[in-house]
């Protein structure tokens, strides 16, 4: 499902969504993103969440941005709360931390959508939907794609991995770890899973994480990155050190990494 598809099925979902929605002549819809400045994924959901409320003239978006800030994530949906929005859709900074301002919105009657990446599980009571991706199989099928191009270097039995996750207590960066952690040694038993750093959805971070990477271990078959924006940077890192035959593995389907995927260079 692609970006667009995926923001106007959260929208559709949240006009849909209830008889006290149903009968108001004209609603308002609170979004608090995560860190529209992180990436061009984010800046793109941010148009879509625009473009899918502008097709309904009966829509009106508060479009918020949370910078990445967990605090000023809690404290925009107080504010929708205080403001009487009749929807709130979230893309959550922290699955765990914004469940209690999530609970509020509920208990002030106010429907919540999720979006992207979900809340923890302690949260689902307090939420009418989710709309976004399945993270665990993202991890599980990155883990497969690896497993192949070990067995066609023939080095199944030996390769060593590390893995860059992403912004530590973040669902999806928990989700899509697990799925890749799980599946791993159930295709591919003999693989070692060195070490797993975070590298905070960052290309820079990552860059530098994988350059420790690269120093601290002097056999690395296979990197997997919980997306392409830290894949990426861990792929520069390996071209600059001039460490080659490294299998680059990474979830998601980022724009950055489709020039290194079309050079052969990432999957």
């Amino acid at each position: 499902m692609n970006t667009k598809t995926l923001l106007t099925t959260a929208i559709a979902t949240t006009v849909l969504m209830g008889p006290a929605l149903a009968v108001a002549e004209d609603m308002r819809i609170g979004i608090t993103q995560n860190n529209v400045g992180v990436d061009s994924y984010q800046t793109t959901y941010e148009s879509a969440f625009i473009a899918a409320a502008e097709a309904n003239d009966n829509v009106r978006a508060v479009v918020l941005d949370a910078g990445g800030d967990v605090a000023r994530q809690i404290a925009q949906v107080d504010s929708l709360i205080q403001q009487g929005v009749d929807a709130i859709i979230i893309w959550p900074t922290n699955g765990e931390a914004v469940i209690p301002a999530v609970r509020r919105a509920n208990n002030a009657g106010i429907p919540v959508v999720v979006t992207n990446s979900n809340i923890a599980e302690q949260g689902f009571d307090f939420i009418r939907s989710f709309s976004g991706p399945d993270n665990v199989t993202q991890g599980s099928r990155s883990a497969e794609i690896m497993c192949d191009k070990f067995k066609d270097m023939g080095i199944e039995n030996e390769a060593k991995v590390v893995q860059i996750s992403g912004q530590p207590g973040y669902t999806t960066a928990i989700e899509r770890a697990a799925g890749f952690e799980d599946r791993l040694p159930e295709v591919c038993p003999n693989v070692d899973l060195m070490e797993t750093q975070p590298g905070d959805w960052n290309r820079e971070r990552s860059q530098q994480v994988m350059e420790a990477f690269l120093t601290k271990y002097d056999d690395i078959d296979g990197v997997y990155s919980g997306d392409d924006n830290m894949g990426v940077g861990a792929l520069n890192a390996a071209r600059a050190a001039g460490r080659e035959g490294i299998i680059f593995v990474g979830a998601t389907n980022f724009s950055v990494g489709y020039d290194a995927m079309a050079e052969g260079d990432y999957w």
